[in-house]
């Protein structure tokens, strides 16, 4: 029955992006079929079969032990406050996000990233059949910000048509910077769940952006596309200074955000109290038919109703905190699918960083993103639901073992 129900959940998210497409005539089916038959061999791969599993442990236990060097200079500057048992939230679950920042622009500075981002991207270009500036900035959406990754290739974007703008817009919004991945570890989700879903992101943001908006205009042919890797930096030390401050940036950022839009919802709550309900539970059953075709049981489809309303409506760390709250208490399965759906940068406060921060990059297609950032973020849940209904799929016969949450 819940093969039945994931098959019939994913057909609906094809079908719901087919109805809000630009241009139905002319959606590239054979494209779509490749990328989700290639997206459910690396779930297959990552999920059910023993190498694929041991390499996700292996890069989950390395990723964290870097992350939690960032502890270090933490204890440093705010002693007790993060050793001590006093929860403080943009400490504890934010406070890694400035080291982990400071490390990727290290690395970025340096081309690594560059160099892992270019070639990854070019196997995926060769398998859809995208352009190099579509598969680079989807693959770089992997380790960077929505927001960040088109600087890679900035000096492209004013060449690049609505639906190669659009392949870039649902690729951030489906995806997490490998900066903010600390961050959601310190809620208490496991890091394989976190790699798992970025590794799903490049084809899934391809599959449904080219149903949403087809590629129809002729594509400017840029063959040799050079990323920039150095930006303002003089060198590695000025990068490392820049990200760390970026980084102190965001944690302000999400820590504001999370006091303004957990306000307001107490403010709904206050007023919908004198009838008996809250936001949560109207969050719950709007978006319940969704836990419901993800294979959920119970009460469960509730809860995963509730945590997609809080992440579209506030952002990711609000229903991540929800949901690191509770997992202790779910079989793996459910966690793992739970954390999956929820992972990427859609929800309505990234509209306006997209329209601000990649129209400075390109002021001539300010207007074209403003555009199509609504569906976009649209097509960035749909991006995330669709990675959770195949790993559910892949868990039916094969439960994951339990993690340790921390």
């Amino acid at each position: 029955m819940k093969l039945v129900l994931n098959i019939v959940g994913m057909l609906i998210v094809l079908a719901i992006c087919f109805l809000i497409s630009w241009d139905r005539k002319n959606v590239e089916w054979k494209k779509v079929g490749i990328a989700l038959i290639a997206e459910i061999i690396i779930a297959i791969i990552i999920v059910k079969v023993p190498l694929g599993q041991k390499l996700i442990s292996l890069l989950s236990n390395g990723l964290t032990a870097v992350i939690n060097c960032g502890n270090e200079g933490l204890t440093f500057v705010f002693g007790d406050l993060f050793t001590g048992n006093m929860s403080i939230f943009i400490i504890k679950s934010l406070g890694n996000i400035i080291f982990v920042s400071a490390l990727v622009s290290v690395l970025y500075y340096l081309g690594v990233i560059g160099f892992v981002v270019k070639w990854i991207g070019k196997g995926v270009g060769k398998l859809m059949g995208t352009t190099e500036v579509e598969s680079f900035v989807a693959v770089a959406n992997m380790f960077l910000g929505h927001t960040d990754s088109p600087i890679l290739v900035s000096k492209y974007l004013k060449d690049l048509t609505d639906s190669e703008i659009f392949l870039i817009l649902v690729s951030g919004m489906g995806s997490m910077s490998a900066s903010i991945l600390g961050g959601y570890h310190a809620l208490g989700i496991p890091m394989e769940y976190l790699l798992i879903a970025s590794a799903m992101v490049p084809l899934g943001s391809i599959m449904i952006s080219k149903i949403i908006l087809p590629q129809t205009e002729k594509a400017k042919s840029i063959t040799d596309v050079k990323m920039d890797n150095k930006g303002d930096n003089s060198n590695a030390i000025d990068a490392l200074a820049e990200g760390a401050n970026t980084g102190m940036q965001m944690v302000i950022s999400i820590g504001a955000s999370i006091v303004g839009f957990v306000g307001i919802v107490a403010v709904f709550n206050l007023i919908l109290g004198r009838f008996g309900i809250s936001l949560s539970q109207i969050f719950s059953y709007i978006f319940a038919p969704f836990g419901y075709l993800l294979g959920l049981d119970g009460q469960n489809v509730l809860f995963e109703g509730s945590l997609l309303g809080n992440k579209l409506i506030l952002n990711e760390f609000v229903a991540f905190q929800d949901l690191g709250a509770k997992l202790s208490a779910l079989d793996p399965r459910t966690g793992m699918i739970c954390a999956i759906s929820l992972c990427g940068f859609a929800n309505l406060s990234s509209m306006g960083m997209c329209i601000g921060g990649i129209g400075v990059l390109c002021p001539e297609k300010r207007g074209t993103i403003s555009r199509l950032v609504f569906r976009s973020m649209i097509a960035g849940v749909f991006v995330s639901l669709m990675s959770a209904l195949i790993v559910s799929i892949c868990l039916l016969y094969t439960s994951p073992s339990p993690r340790d949450t921390r």
